[in-house]
């Protein structure tokens, strides 16, 4: 009986991996193939990868992505950092409850309302579509999940390290910046990362809220999917697969090593 179900659960495991990830070892593969049919191989080849450094509009596109990602992954991390701590810090204000539903919100929105009341109030305001638009809809949707990241660390903070550096005569800034940041910055760097991947990878909201000039790379890759795929789609999404495991493995060895000081340092500790 443990054997049957033993092959039967490696069985399901091995299917579901390969639903998830064969897709995307085929995209890669025939990101090197030499013919212009996806689906047919015609040899190996990388000469896709040249024609799309010379695709001018896909290259565009990728140019404002970035831009796009960096600005609104950094700006809700200020001010979703700041909400969270507020949060935890001020369990009883008037408003918490408001304040903090209006901060999760967007979790449980579905995107496309919340692309649709975006472009509602830009109209409304009278702001024209265009990167601005589109960076200030990015910050809005992936401020809540930099919230979550941050405020799940800020719960389970010694405070007692902030009280100690107060009575040693630091005042609360310096508290702060010395005591506080250094702990969640891991959380705060994680949850630049998500928003980051996040903004680059939107494609509802972003096209409800762009404009002229601001087409982003998923928008550019998804008009042109709907004419047919071509081998320099499979190359930019190798590309982006390629940074996004690097980033992944980055993370790891990152995380890996401060675990090891960590323990390193209690050993010292101990024999200290």
């Amino acid at each position: 009986m443990n054997a049957s179900w033993s092959r039967f659960n490696i069985t399901a495991i091995v299917l579901g991996f390969a639903f998830l990830y064969l897709p995307i070892v085929l995209l890669v593969v025939f990101s090197f193939n030499e013919s212009k049919l996806v689906t047919v191989w015609g040899g190996f080849s990388t000469k896709w990868y040249v024609s799309l450094f010379h695709n001018q509009g896909l290259m565009d596109a990728a140019w404002v992505t970035i831009r796009v990602g960096l600005i609104s992954a950094t700006m809700a991390t200020v001010l979703r950092t700041l909400a969270a701590l507020a949060l935890t810090r001020y369990t009883r204000f008037r408003g918490r409850v408001l304040f903090s539903g209006m901060v999760f919100a967007p979790l449980v929105m579905p995107e496309v309302i919340t692309g649709l009341s975006l472009l509602l109030l830009f109209v409304a305001v009278g702001l024209d579509r265009g990167f601005f638009t589109l960076t200030l809809a990015h910050i809005t949707f992936s401020m809540c999940f930099v919230a979550v990241v941050v405020q799940s660390r800020l719960v389970t903070f010694d405070r007692s390290l902030e009280e100690a550096a107060m009575d040693l005569g630091a005042p609360p800034v310096k508290t702060f910046f010395q005591i506080t940041l250094p702990v969640i910055l891991p959380a705060i760097v994680s949850g630049w990362m998500l928003a980051f991947t996040l903004s680059i990878d939107d494609l509802v909201i972003s096209s409800f809220t762009s404009g002229p000039g601001a087409t982003t790379l998923p928008m550019k890759i998804y008009s042109q999917v709907r004419l047919g795929v071509t081998p320099e789609i499979n190359a930019a999404c190798t590309i982006l697969i390629g940074i996004v495991a690097c980033g992944v493995i980055a993370a790891s060895l990152v995380n890996k090593r401060r675990e090891v000081q960590r323990l390193r340092d209690e050993q010292a500790a101990q024999r200290g």
